[in-house]
């Protein structure tokens, strides 16, 4: 489930590429278009009947499998990248793929975190413990390190999901950004029920999974934060 603080940061990032793009660094950008009036629709009697045209193949994405481009041969279109940068770079560039779209992604990617957990850090943690916000350990490990903690919190953290066997870690856990609908529900061998539970205010509440447990299913809780190991 898409949390509301996410799609707050999305429309922060978008006011400020509008921002950008409307103006150059020397103050003389090109004026904005003329609006042109929008031609007159077709007469009821005569509807098209033309198949509109497929769309074409999406842009590549920036973990895109296939060959990448060598750091040594991913020289930016103006200036140049700095070390980190070609770092974060290195085996990310797909072929005949601007890097600088590859970077600005990884940037967008800090500069959400860095507005989650401003607003919320739980919240900033759950994002990527749900990859809500994907690629977020290479970006804060090649652009923005600041946040580093954030990625490791979210390495012991649970989305939503049935979590089982290996994956279950004893200790206490608090609900993160979750729904009015949030449950839970945590089984040990042959199902047998140990804990389960339901939330509908929204309010972050806390858990405990045992070291007996074989299953633990959340559902509208978005995410759980490890607060401490079962001793």
């Amino acid at each position: 489930m898409r949390n509301p603080f996410l799609a707050g940061a999305a429309v922060v990032m978008a006011v400020a590429a509008l921002a950008a793009c409307g103006s150059s660094a020397d103050g003389n950008g090109p004026s904005a278009p003329t609006p042109t009036t929008p031609a007159a629709p077709a007469p009821p009697t005569a509807p098209a009947t033309e198949e509109p045209a497929a769309p074409g193949p999406p842009a590549p994405a920036a973990t895109a499998e296939g060959p990448k481009t060598p750091s040594d041969e991913i020289p930016p279109a103006t200036g140049t990248f700095t070390k980190k940068q070609k770092e974060y770079l290195e085996g990310r560039v797909p072929k005949g793929m601007d890097p600088a779209a590859v970077l600005q992604t990884g940037q967008e990617t800090c500069d959400k975190l860095r507005y989650l957990v401003k607003a919320d850090r739980d919240t900033a943690v759950g994002a990527i413990a749900t990859q809500e916000i994907p690629d977020a350990p290479a970006a804060v490990a090649g652009l923005c390190p600041q946040h580093q903690d954030l990625v490791d919190e979210a390495a012991y953290a649970y989305a939503d999901g049935t979590h089982t066997g290996k994956t279950l870690r004893p200790g206490v856990y608090r609900s993160a950004s979750p729904t009015t609908h949030c449950s839970w529900q945590i089984e040990g061998a042959g199902g047998k029920e140990l804990a389960s539970g339901t939330s509908d205010t929204g309010t972050s509440r806390k858990i405990t999974i045992p070291k007996s447990a074989r299953t633990f299913t959340s559902t509208g809780c978005y995410a759980w934060l490890a607060e401490g190991a079962e001793g």
